[in-house]
Formats: structure tokens, C-alpha cells, sequence
């Protein structure tokens, strides 16, 4: 594929650079919390309002709803230089990029006009109950349950690795409403409230105290017929494009190929002695991430031209963690022992490349969708 930024596209990125180089100096300080913290939740509520005061916060959105009309391109530059930094939108990110237009797409005109302000502010934050104990990268074999009654649905069940669950005001819920129908029917999506009485959340400690996911328990939570989005049991259709835009929508390679970039520059600066097999690793680490870079576009092309999810989210999607795990090898050859000092870029990188094969749907997964939807091969 051949193509050139625009003048305009140009303008945007130089601009947006100066913008950064000014907000965010050196290593903001939030680069290294945890997802979630309180620190990095705090931070990025003061960097969405920035953000939402230049237009910003939500350029793609239509202009009714506080959008400016931006392309899809000049969406993809901003997604780059803010994720080449550390990604300081923390949980706005996905706020604007699937929750909001999933809202614009398939809510009621109350729906929007509740929900949709808040969110182009960056005053409020969002977590999506989606994965359970018995359904993660399998989510149509999810089990919270929903019983109509009266003007409310009364909730059971329970989700499990929820971004931001302890500290969002909102969730973007998956359950299911017909137990009687088939896996992928018989789902609808609710906006639930998180102060609802009913609704237990509790943090799961990471390996190193941390924590950056919560457990979600639901014990007769009521929630508002009024709060379901789009038709009863048809959640499945919802909920699939908002997938679509979580799994390449996030251009974690720009963040890659940053740390990369910077630890090799810091290698050089201290006049290390770069063996030849640190040297290998580091061009195989920039080929994938190009590779990443020009799948994404690919997606972000279909996008641009109106055209409906395709399999290459799912390529996109392989790509960006094998370029992940690729720079993390790549930093590991440079630095031997020093990758692992606590916090570092590439102590992150390392880290968060561990677990780029399962958030937003494991690679082995994406791996089987795109050999049978992609390549049509058979399933055995």
C-alpha cells in the first residue's frame, strides 16, 4: 500500500508535537503508574480537559456532540503521538474511541444526550464488564445474567479483569437475556451505573503488590430498561463493533517503536558495545513494527472509505503483539539485566508485551479468526 500524509494531515502532527513537547516534558508522571492508579485516573483527567478545550478529546465524534470533523487519518495521528508517549488519555481512551461512538451508534436520543457530553469533556470514566471467569477471549459463553422486571433488568453474575473498575463512574455491560437462545443471540448491552446498589468491586492484586484489575460481583443489580443499548438480544452485534475498534483501534507499535528508538539511542549515548546479535535483534523489532504500522493503515484506509470491519483488524491485531514482543527481545539484547529496573520504558514494554497476547482477545484466538475468516481455512 502507497500513500502520502496530507498537507493538513502534516499541520495536525507538527502542531500536536508542539502541544506535547509543552504538556507533557520529559517523562510525564504518569508514565510509569499502574493502569488505573489513582495517580494515573488523576492525571488523565486533567490531560482529557486539555485535550477537550483544543477539540481534541474527540475530533472524530460528529460536531453535534463536540467532534471537528477529523478524518480517520488524522484520528490515527493523534492515536500515534499520544501512545508514543505513554498513551496520558489512561482510561478517555477508550471513553472516546468505542464506548462514546457505540453510544453515537446504537443509543436512543436520552442515551446520548445523557451520556455523550460527559465522556467529550473527559469528565467521566468508563469500565466495560465483558470478560468472566467461564468467558474471556470466548465472550459468547458469558453468563451474568439479566431478568426483566418491570422497568428494570435485575442482574447476577460477576466479571473478572476490569480496567479501571474501582475508580469509573459508568460500565459498559454484557449480559445475557435469553438463556434459552443460541450463544451469540440472546446478549444485550446495559449502561450500568457503578454506584448501583447490588454491585461489589474488588481489586486484584498484581505480582508485585499492584494492582491495575478489579473483579466485578453482581447480586440483584437493578438497571434501567431505559439503560439497555440497542434492541434486546442483539448485544452481540453491538458489542462486535466496539471489539473491532478495541483491538486495533489502540497503536500500541508508535509506543513500541518509541522505546525501542529511545533504548537504542541510550545505548549508543553511554558508548556501549552493541553485539552482533543485539544488532539482529533490533532490525527484526523495526521491521515488525513497520509491519504493524502499515496493517493498522490498512484497517484505518477501510475505515476512511465507509467499508464495514474486516478480517484485517484481526491481522492488524497479530501484528502490533508480535512487534511488541519483538522490541521487548529487542531491549532484553541491548540492556541484559538493566531491563529489568523497575519502571524503566523498557521494564514496561517488557512487561506489558507479556500481556499484549491476551488483552482485547488472546493471539491465539485472533490467529484462528483470521485463518478461517482471512484465509478461509477449514477449522480442523
Amino acid at each position: 500500500m502507497e500513500f502520502d500524509w496530507t498537507e493538513e494531515d502534516l499541520s495536525y502532527r507538527s502542531e500536536l508535537q508542539d502541544f506535547l513537547a509543552e504538556e507533557l516534558p520529559g517523562r510525564w508522571e504518569g508514565a510509569t503508574a499502574v493502569l488505573g492508579s489513582a495517580d494515573n485516573a488523576e492525571y488523565s483527567r486533567r490531560f482529557a480537559g486539555l485535550l477537550a478545550e483544543k477539540g481534541w478529546l474527540t475530533p472524530h465524534w460528529p460536531a453535534e456532540w463536540g467532534g471537528t470533523g477529523a478524518t480517520p487519518w488524522m484520528l490515527a495521528v493523534l492515536g500515534e503521538e499520544l501512545w508514543s508517549r505513554g498513551e496520558p488519555r489512561g482510561p478517555q481512551y477508550m471513553n472516546v474511541n468505542w464506548i462514546g461512538p457505540s453510544i453515537m451508534a446504537h443509543g436512543t436520543p436520552e442515551q446520548c444526550q445523557r451520556y455523550l457530553p460527559p465522556i467529550a469533556a473527559g469528565d467521566v470514566i468508563w469500565c466495560q464488564g465483558f470478560s468472566e471467569p467461564e468467558a474471556g477471549t470466548d465472550l459468547a459463553s458469558l453468563r451474568t445474567r439479566a431478568v426483566l422486571d418491570g422497568d428494570d433488568y435485575v442482574v447476577n453474575g460477576s466479571k473478572i479483569w476490569t480496567s479501571y473498575g474501582d475508580i469509573a463512574d459508568h460500565c459498559y455491560l454484557l449480559v445475557r437475556t435469553d438463556a434459552q437462545a443460541e450463544r451469540h443471540r440472546g446478549i444485550s448491552v446495559l449502561l450500568m451505573a457503578m454506584d448501583s446498589p447490588g454491585l461489589v468491586v474488588r481489586p486484584i492484586p498484581g505480582m508485585v503488590g499492584e494492582h491495575s484489575f478489579t473483579e466485578l460481583f453482581l447480586t440483584d443489580v437493578r438497571v434501567p430498561v431505559a439503560n439497555r443499548l440497542g434492541p434486546e438480544n442483539e448485544g452481540w452485534s453491538v458489542v462486535r463493533e466496539a471489539l473491532s475498534f478495541e483491538r486495533v483501534g489502540a497503536p500500541r507499535w508508535a509506543r513500541a517503536a518509541h522505546v525501542l528508538d529511545e533504548t537504542v539511542r541510550g545505548a549508543m549515548e553511554q558508548g556501549q558495545s552493541i553485539d552482533p546479535v543485539a544488532v539482529e535483534a533490533v532490525g527484526v523489532a523495526k521491521t515488525a513494527c513497520e509491519a504493524a504500522r502499515m496493517l493498522c493503515y490498512r484497517v484505518i484506509d477501510e475505515r476512511a472509505r465507509d467499508l464495514p470491519p474486516s478480517p484485517h483488524a484481526n491481522v492488524a491485531r497479530v501484528a502490533m503483539v508480535q512487534a511488541e514482543r519483538l522490541v521487548a527481545d529487542a531491549c532484553a539484547a541491548l540492556q541484559g539485566n538493566e531491563i529489568m529496573r523497575y519502571g524503566s520504558d523498557s521494564d514496561l514494554q517488557m512487561r506489558k508485551s507479556l500481556a499484549a497476547g491476551v488483552a482485547a482477545g488472546t493471539y491465539e484466538v485472533q490467529l484462528n479468526l483470521v485463518s478461517r475468516r482471512h484465509l478461509r481455512l477449514p477449522k480442523n
